[in-house]
């Protein structure tokens, strides 16, 4: 009988500990990242932007079945709390607890640049680049949980600059200013996979030739909008 409380106890616990993860990052047409995705209980998932915004949050229902192309999201119907009137100021009206999940923000008297920003989502935390950084990724999210968030500096090339450059061990590159127009900063290669497109001259032109639209590299989901 102790075995079972013990296995369901470290069950509970592993799956609170994994159940905030970074699960999908939607990069636009030109190279930007659109959402950060956080995978929550229930099938949960919670958008963030790249400078620590909550865009919105709701449940999935296509998980398990086929992929979100459009990040839909439903109305949660579990519990759901907010910061009230007496919350810090930064924190006020805010998303507080999303089923058991607490979700904390940056207060008031915290650095300038971080008060009202998402801090952390449960046991996740979230850091970002301050105002003595770079001016390309001021603002961004600089680290996930220990995962480092890199971003491609302001003296790199035009099409490139500002734009998600490392997840992890995870390298991200781009068409520069110099390719042909119809690719022009668009997502290069993820990790070890390359991406095309039909050039300016061509069929389709800006439209992915080779590569795929959705793709799983070191743990995490990347959906590359043509658009």
């Amino acid at each position: 009988m102790k075995r079972v409380l013990l296995a369901t106890v470290l069950f509970f616990l592993l799956a609170d500990g994994f159940s905030q993860s970074l699960s999908k990052i939607t990069i636009a047409g030109r190279g930007q990242v659109e959402v950060f995705a956080f995978a929550l209980p229930e099938n949960v998932q919670l958008y963030l932007t790249k400078d620590g915004n909550i865009l919105k949050w709701g449940f999935d229902k296509y998980i398990g079945y086929q992929e979100n192309y459009n990040n839909d999201l439903e109305p949660y119907v579990g519990r759901v709390e907010y910061y009230t009137q007496n919350d810090d100021v930064a924190l006020r009206g805010k998303v507080k607890y999303i089923g058991n999940i607490l979700i904390t923000y940056y207060a008031s008297y915290e650095n300038d640049a971080l008060k009202g920003k998402l801090k952390a989502i449960g046991p996740t935390s979230i850091d970002y680049y301050l105002n003595y950084d770079d001016e390309a990724c001021r603002g961004y999210i600089k680290k996930i949980g220990s995962l480092a968030i890199n971003w491609y500096a302001s003296y790199e090339n035009a099409d490139i600059k500002g734009k998600l450059k490392n997840v992890g061990a995870t390298l991200l590159s781009y068409y520069g200013s110099f390719e042909d127009k119809a690719y022009r900063g668009k997502i290069k290669s993820i990790g070890q996979y390359n991406i095309t497109y039909y050039s300016s001259f061509e069929l389709y032109s800006g439209s992915m030739k080779t590569g795929n639209t959705v793709m799983n590299v070191g743990g995490v989901k990347y959906y590359i909008k043509n658009y």
